[in-house]
Protein backbone atom coordinates (compact mmCIF):
# COMPACT_ATOMS: atom_id res chain seq x y z
CA UNK A 1 0.00 0.00 0.00
CA UNK A 2 1.24 3.45 -0.89
CA UNK A 3 0.34 6.50 1.11
CA UNK A 4 -1.93 7.79 -1.67
CA UNK A 5 -2.42 5.65 -4.74
CA UNK A 6 -4.01 2.23 -4.26
CA UNK A 7 -5.51 0.35 -1.34
CA UNK A 8 -6.90 -3.18 -1.07
CA UNK A 9 -10.12 -3.81 0.86
CA UNK A 10 -11.13 -7.40 1.68
CA UNK A 11 -14.76 -8.60 1.62
CA UNK A 12 -16.46 -11.15 3.85
CA UNK A 13 -15.74 -13.87 1.28
CA UNK A 14 -12.00 -13.19 1.54
CA UNK A 15 -11.84 -11.69 -1.95
CA UNK A 16 -9.60 -8.66 -2.33
CA UNK A 17 -10.72 -5.54 -4.19
CA UNK A 18 -8.13 -2.99 -5.37
CA UNK A 19 -9.28 0.62 -5.01
CA UNK A 20 -7.80 3.85 -6.35
CA UNK A 21 -7.59 6.57 -3.69
CA UNK A 22 -9.11 9.90 -4.76
CA UNK A 23 -8.69 13.03 -2.66
CA UNK A 24 -10.17 15.63 -5.03
CA UNK A 25 -12.79 15.92 -7.77
CA UNK A 26 -10.03 15.59 -10.35
CA UNK A 27 -9.30 12.05 -9.16
CA UNK A 28 -12.84 10.80 -9.76
CA UNK A 29 -13.03 8.77 -13.00
CA UNK A 30 -14.78 10.33 -16.04
CA UNK A 31 -18.46 9.86 -16.98
CA UNK A 32 -19.56 6.36 -17.86
CA UNK A 33 -17.08 4.55 -15.59
CA UNK A 34 -18.89 2.38 -13.06
CA UNK A 35 -17.97 0.38 -9.99
CA UNK A 36 -17.90 0.35 -6.20
CA UNK A 37 -16.75 3.20 -3.93
CA UNK A 38 -15.86 3.60 -0.25
CA UNK A 39 -15.89 6.74 1.88
CA UNK A 40 -12.84 6.52 4.15
CA UNK A 41 -11.48 8.22 7.26
CA UNK A 42 -7.69 8.23 7.44
CA UNK A 43 -6.12 8.33 10.89
CA UNK A 44 -2.42 8.60 11.62
CA UNK A 45 -1.38 8.23 7.95
CA UNK A 46 -1.77 4.45 7.51
CA UNK A 47 -4.88 3.60 9.55
CA UNK A 48 -7.91 3.61 7.26
CA UNK A 49 -11.50 3.21 8.45
CA UNK A 50 -14.29 2.53 5.91
CA UNK A 51 -17.36 4.65 6.60
CA UNK A 52 -19.70 3.89 3.69
CA UNK A 53 -19.70 1.45 0.75
CA UNK A 54 -21.81 2.03 -2.35
CA UNK A 55 -22.05 1.23 -6.05
CA UNK A 56 -22.39 3.58 -9.02
CA UNK A 57 -23.17 3.29 -12.71
CA UNK A 58 -21.21 6.52 -13.20
CA UNK A 59 -18.70 7.61 -10.54
CA UNK A 60 -18.73 11.24 -11.62
CA UNK A 61 -22.51 11.57 -11.47
CA UNK A 62 -22.83 9.64 -8.20
CA UNK A 63 -19.93 10.98 -6.14
CA UNK A 64 -20.21 14.66 -6.95
CA UNK A 65 -22.99 15.87 -4.66
CA UNK A 66 -23.53 12.49 -2.97
CA UNK A 67 -26.28 12.72 -0.32
CA UNK A 68 -24.16 10.98 2.34
CA UNK A 69 -20.84 12.74 1.71
CA UNK A 70 -21.72 15.76 3.90
CA UNK A 71 -22.51 13.55 6.89
CA UNK A 72 -19.44 11.40 6.22
CA UNK A 73 -17.21 14.48 6.05
CA UNK A 74 -18.60 16.57 8.92
CA UNK A 75 -19.75 13.95 11.43
CA UNK A 76 -17.49 10.97 10.72
CA UNK A 77 -14.38 12.83 9.50
CA UNK A 78 -14.13 11.30 6.00
CA UNK A 79 -10.93 12.35 4.27
CA UNK A 80 -11.08 10.55 0.93
CA UNK A 81 -13.02 8.37 -1.49
CA UNK A 82 -11.76 5.06 -2.86
CA UNK A 83 -13.04 3.80 -6.23
CA UNK A 84 -12.87 0.32 -7.79
CA UNK A 85 -13.89 -0.02 -11.45
CA UNK A 86 -16.33 -2.88 -12.09
CA UNK A 87 -18.33 -2.62 -15.33
CA UNK A 88 -20.65 -5.66 -14.95
CA UNK A 89 -23.85 -4.90 -13.01
CA UNK A 90 -24.05 -8.30 -11.27
CA UNK A 91 -20.37 -8.20 -10.25
CA UNK A 92 -20.89 -4.70 -8.84
CA UNK A 93 -23.84 -5.84 -6.71
CA UNK A 94 -21.94 -8.86 -5.39
CA UNK A 95 -18.82 -6.79 -4.65
CA UNK A 96 -20.86 -4.16 -2.81
CA UNK A 97 -22.57 -6.74 -0.61
CA UNK A 98 -19.31 -8.62 0.01
CA UNK A 99 -17.55 -5.42 1.12
CA UNK A 100 -20.43 -4.21 3.30
CA UNK A 101 -20.66 -7.57 5.06
CA UNK A 102 -16.89 -7.74 5.51
CA UNK A 103 -16.09 -4.14 6.48
CA UNK A 104 -19.33 -3.33 8.37
CA UNK A 105 -19.13 0.44 7.74
CA UNK A 106 -21.08 2.56 10.25
CA UNK A 107 -23.00 4.56 7.62
CA UNK A 108 -24.42 1.52 5.77
CA UNK A 109 -27.81 0.45 7.07
CA UNK A 110 -28.62 -2.35 4.62
CA UNK A 111 -26.73 -5.63 4.02
CA UNK A 112 -24.81 -5.43 7.30
CA UNK A 113 -25.13 -8.82 9.04
CA UNK A 114 -26.94 -8.49 12.37
CA UNK A 115 -26.36 -12.04 13.69
CA UNK A 116 -25.01 -15.47 12.71
CA UNK A 117 -28.24 -16.43 10.90
CA UNK A 118 -28.19 -13.40 8.58
CA UNK A 119 -27.19 -14.94 5.25
CA UNK A 120 -25.87 -13.09 2.16
CA UNK A 121 -28.40 -12.10 -0.51
CA UNK A 122 -26.27 -13.30 -3.45
CA UNK A 123 -25.76 -17.05 -3.86
CA UNK A 124 -22.11 -16.56 -4.92
CA UNK A 125 -21.26 -15.20 -1.47
CA UNK A 126 -23.06 -18.03 0.32
CA UNK A 127 -20.99 -20.57 -1.62
CA UNK A 128 -17.62 -18.83 -1.12
CA UNK A 129 -17.44 -19.20 2.65
CA UNK A 130 -19.62 -22.30 3.02
CA UNK A 131 -22.42 -20.37 4.68
CA UNK A 132 -24.50 -22.58 7.00
CA UNK A 133 -28.13 -21.59 7.59
CA UNK A 134 -27.95 -22.10 11.37
CA UNK A 135 -24.78 -20.11 12.09
CA UNK A 136 -21.22 -21.05 13.04
CA UNK A 137 -22.25 -22.53 16.39
CA UNK A 138 -24.57 -25.11 14.80
CA UNK A 139 -21.96 -26.00 12.15
CA UNK A 140 -19.39 -26.89 14.83
CA UNK A 141 -22.00 -28.87 16.79
CA UNK A 142 -22.74 -31.04 13.72
CA UNK A 143 -19.07 -31.76 13.01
Amino acid sequence: MLLFGWHVWRGESGRRYRFKITLTKAGIPPDGVSGVYVFVRRRFVFFLEPLYVGKATSFRERLLGHEKWGRAYWFYGATERHVCRIQDVREREVAEEDLIRGLKPPMNDMMVPRDAKDKPVHAELRQKRGWWPFGAQARSAHA
